[in-house]
């Protein structure tokens, strides 16, 4: 598998031509250095931070991290965002993708994520800054083919929550009574469950809370108009039956990707 190389603004090359040599001192022996986030994606834009990835093996040198906070510091002061260095020991990430591609999808609560950290689209959206061990050249050559184990998991999971809410009682009688705040939350989930459905169903890993749409357009299973129906759905107004028609639209579109689901496990092989 080859890396498609990065298009960094020069901003981003700069920090990284004088971030990486400290981060490069952080660790002996084996290491890595990536970023990851939406600079790794290619969906940042000028609001985007910039996230350091060390991966290492077994020495961590603490006080070289100080040196990269006052670094860190020195750029925000010119209007830089660096979202720090997340030091992760290569044994761990190793034993997150043995367990993930074998269906394991229990994803670490975190504050800083809505659904849940995921490690596999962390690892493989990231940007390789450095990997003279080849770690993490290792990892996306695992991670080259979607692992049928996962696909199976992800579209159990999440098919078993939209049929259910589907056909729930309490969330019709919820938009009976007006309930925004249940509705809301709701509504969010049940569109988290047909994202991941998607993901799943095109084979591709799911990359996260962030920009979702913009991987799903791209996808050649989903529903016509997906994008747009979910928008719909996700603000749906402040008109007397904005609650029904949320609820109406959300059910349809979980018909439609159900019903996309049930053809791909019936559809021949190859297809």
């Amino acid at each position: 598998m080859t890396e498609k190389p990065r298009n960094f603004s020069p901003t981003v090359r700069a920090v990284i031509e004088d971030c990486v040599p400290i981060i490069r001192r952080m660790t002996e022996g084996r290491y890595a250095i990536s970023i990851g986030g939406s600079q790794g994606k290619g969906t940042s834009d000028d609001r985007s931070d910039i996230d350091f990835r060390l991966f290492y093996d077994q020495v961590f040198k603490a006080e070289v991290y100080k040196e990269f906070a006052e670094h860190e510091a020195s750029w925000r002061q010119k209007g830089v965002l660096i979202d720090g260095t997340w030091v992760r020991k290569i044994a761990d990430i190793d034993a997150a993708l043995d367990r993930w591609l074998s269906g394991d999808l229990a994803a670490p609560d975190i504050v800083w994520t809505i659904w849940g950290y995921c490690v596999l689209p962390d690892i493989y959206h990231q940007a390789t800054i450095e990997d003279p061990y080849d770690v993490i050249g290792g990892w996306k050559r695992r991670l080259s083919v979607y692992p049928a184990a996962l696909k199976q998991a992800v579209l159990k999971k999440h098919l078993e929550s939209v049929r259910y809410w589907r056909r729930d009682y309490h969330y019709r009688n919820k938009v009976t009574r007006g309930d925004v705040v249940f509705l809301a939350g709701l509504s969010a989930r049940l569109v988290h469950d047909l994202n991941e459905i998607l993901f799943a169903l095109n084979e591709t890993y799911y990359v996260g809370d962030g920009q979702n749409l913009r991987f799903v357009e791209q996808f050649r299973i989903k529903p016509e108009g997906y994008s747009a129906k979910v928008r719909a759905i996700l603000y749906p107004g402040a008109t007397d039956d904005a609650l029904q028609r949320q609820y109406d639209a959300l059910g349809a579109l979980i018909d439609e990707v159900v019903s996309l689901a049930e053809g791909a496990s019936t559809a021949p092989p190859g297809r």
